[in-house]
C-alpha cells in the first residue's frame, strides 16, 4: 500500500493502483449507477489531456520530460490501456470533478512509472499541476463529452445508412407487391409494400440528417476556458494549440468557442442532440409497430409480411413465433425517450457560470448512442434483410377489402361507388363481383384500373376509360 492526501487528509491506496486519493473518495461517496465510464469516453478523457499537454509545451510551460510523459501515458490511454483503472461511478456531484480526477492520477502516476519513478511521486509529476494544466473539470468534462458524442454519433450514422439502404432494397423487392393500406386501422387503398418500405427508408434518412446536423455542434469546445470561461490560468496561445492538437488526434474539424463564457455555462446543444436521437427514435418505433402489426398472426392476424424466426416465442405455446426484434426497437425507443427527458431536466437545472449535472447529461447522452445504434444494427441484420412478402395474402385481403371501391370514383361516380360499397359490406360480395355482375366496367377495363400501377400512380394506365 501508498499514502496519498489531500487537504482532506490521507487515503492508503494499493501499490498497483494508477487512480489515487480523490479517486478513491469518489467511489466512496458516488456508489450510484454501478456504471463506470465506457471506453470511448475514457478515450476521450486521454485525448484532451495528450492535446494539453502538448499545448502547454509549446507555450513553454510545461518542461518537456514531463510534458512528453504524459503524452506517453494519455496515448496509452487512447489506445486501450489501463481502462480499468478508471473506477469512479459515471453519476456523481462535482461536475465530473471526479472524472477528471480519475484520468489526472492514472495519467500521472503512468507518466512517473514511464520515468522509472515510484506512483505516488507527485512531487515530480502531479495530477493537479502538470496533467491538469491551464484546464479546469469545467472545459476538460464537456470536451471530453463532446469528442465522445461524436464518436458515438459516427457509429450510429453508419448504421443508419446501412439500414436506409435495406429499406430502400426491400422497397425495389416489394414494388409489385399490391396491398391495402391503412388509416385509423382500418381499410384505406391500396398501396404497394415497396413504397411502404421507400417511406421507412426516407424516414431514416431524416434521422441521418438529423443526427449529423447537430452533431457539428459537438466539434466546438471550450478549451482554455478553465474554470468560468475568462480562462484564468491559461495562457491565450494554449487555447489555439489545444483546439489544433484536438483536431489532429481525432481527425475532425475542432473549433474553439467564439464566447468560452457562453460555452461553460449552457449545454443547450447536448439537448439538441439528444432530441434528434429522440425523434429519430420515434420515428423507428412507428416503423416497428408497422412491422409488429404486418406480421401478427400468421393465421388470424394479417400476415402481410413474415419476419425471420429469431427463437422460439413462448414456454407453454409450441410452435409460437413473436416478433422479437421490432419488440425490441421498440423498448430502445421508450428508453431514449426516458433518456431525452433526463437530459432535458439537467440542461435546465445550470446556475450562472456552470451546469454542475454535466455527468448525468453524458451517461444518458451515450446511452442513447450506443443503445440506438446496436437496436438498428440489431433490426437491420436480424429483422429486415430477412423480411418477406406475403403476396398472395396482401391479395386476398385486397380483393376482400371495400377500399378498393375509391379506385372507381373517376369511373362510376361517387354514389354508385357508396352502393357498392355498402352491398359488399352487407352481403360479403366483393366489389370487384359485385361491378362486374351490375356491368357497370367490364372484367378487362376492372383489371387495367385495380392494377399496381394505376391504383398506386393513379392516371398512368387508366385514362383510357375516364372518358
Amino acid at each position: 500500500m501508498r499514502i496519498e492526501h489531500d487537504f482532506l487528509g490521507e487515503i492508503e491506496i494499493q501499490d498497483e493502483a494508477y487512480y489515487g486519493v480523490q479517486t478513491a473518495r469518489a467511489v466512496d461517496n458516488f456508489v450510484i449507477s454501478g456504471h463506470r465510464l465506457n471506453d470511448d469516453f475514457i478515450k476521450s478523457f486521454g485525448i484532451v489531456k495528450a492535446a494539453a499537454a502538448k499545448a502547454n509545451m509549446k507555450t513553454g510551460r510545461m518542461p518537456a520530460k514531463i510534458g512528453n510523459a504524459i503524452v506517453q501515458a494519455a496515448e496509452e490511454i487512447i489506445a486501450g490501456k489501463l481502462h480499468d483503472q478508471f473506477i469512479v461511478d459515471c453519476i456523481q456531484g462535482g461536475a465530473g470533478t471526479s472524472m477528471n480526477m480519475n484520468a489526472n492520477e492514472v495519467i500521472a502516476n503512468r507518466a512517473l512509472e514511464i520515468l522509472g519513478e515510484k506512483k505516488g511521486n507527485y512531487a515530480l509529476i502531479s495530477p493537479n499541476n502538470h496533467v491538469n494544466m491551464a484546464q479546469s473539470t469545467n472545459d476538460v468534462m464537456p470536451t471530453a463529452m463532446r469528442l465522445c458524442t461524436i464518436t458515438k454519433a459516427k457509429k450510429l450514422v453508419i448504421a443508419l445508412e446501412e439500414l436506409a439502404a435495406t429499406f430502400e432494397a426491400k422497397g425495389d423487392s416489394f414494388k409489385h407487391v399490391l396491398k391495402m393500406g391503412r388509416t385509423h386501422l382500418q381499410d384505406a387503398v391500396p398501396i404497394t409494400l415497396g413504397q411502404e418500405f421507400y417511406a421507412y427508408a426516407e424516414a431514416t434518412r431524416r434521422g441521418i440528417k438529423r443526427v449529423s446536423e447537430n452533431v457539428k455542434n459537438m466539434h466546438v469546445v471550450n478549451m482554455g476556458a478553465t474554470a468560468v470561461g475568462t480562462g484564468l490560468n491559461a495562457e491565450p496561445e494554449y487555447i489555439k494549440f489545444v483546439v489544433e492538437e484536438l483536431s489532429r488526434l481525432t481527425g475532425e474539424k475542432i473549433q474553439s468557442a467564439d464566447n468560452l463564457v457562453d460555452a461553460t455555462q449552457n449545454t443547450d446543444q447536448v439537448s439538441e442532440i439528444s432530441s434528434a436521437l429522440k425523434v429519430t427514435a420515434l420515428a423507428f418505433c412507428k416503423i416497428a409497430s408497422d412491422m409488429r402489426l404486418m406480421a401478427s398472426g400468421p393465421r388470424c392476424g394479417l400476415g402481410e409480411i413474415s419476419l425471420p424466426a429469431r427463437q422460439p416465442g413462448s414456454s407453454i405455446m409450441p410452435g409460437k413465433v413473436n416478433p422479437v426484434i421490432p419488440e425490441v426497437v421498440n423498448q430502445v425507443a421508450y428508453q431514449v425517450i426516458g433518456n431525452d427527458m433526463a437530459i432535458s431536466l439537467a440542461v435546465e437545472n445550470g446556475q450562472f457560470e456552470l451546469n454542475v449535472m454535466e455527468p448525468v447529461m453524458a451517461y444518458n447522452l451515450f446511452n442513447s448512442l450506443t443503445i440506438l445504434t446496436n437496436a438498428v444494427n440489431t433490426w437491420n441484420n436480424k429483422c429486415v434483410k430477412g423480411i418477406a412478402a406475403n403476396e398472395e395474402r396482401c391479395r386476398q385481403l385486397m380483393d376482400n377489402s371495400v377500399g378498393i371501391v375509391t379506385a372507381l370514383l373517376p369511373h362510376i361516380g361517387y354514389e354508385q361507388s357508396s352502393a357498392i360499397a355498402k352491398e359488399a359490406l352487407k352481403t360479403g360480395t366483393s366489389v370487384k363481383e359485385l361491378v362486374i355482375a351490375k356491368g357497370l366496367i367490364s372484367a378487362e377495363q376492372l383489371k387495367v384500373i385495380l392494377s399496381p400501377e394505376e391504383m398506386t400512380r393513379p392516371g398512368i394506365a387508366g385514362k383510357q376509360f375516364l372518358k
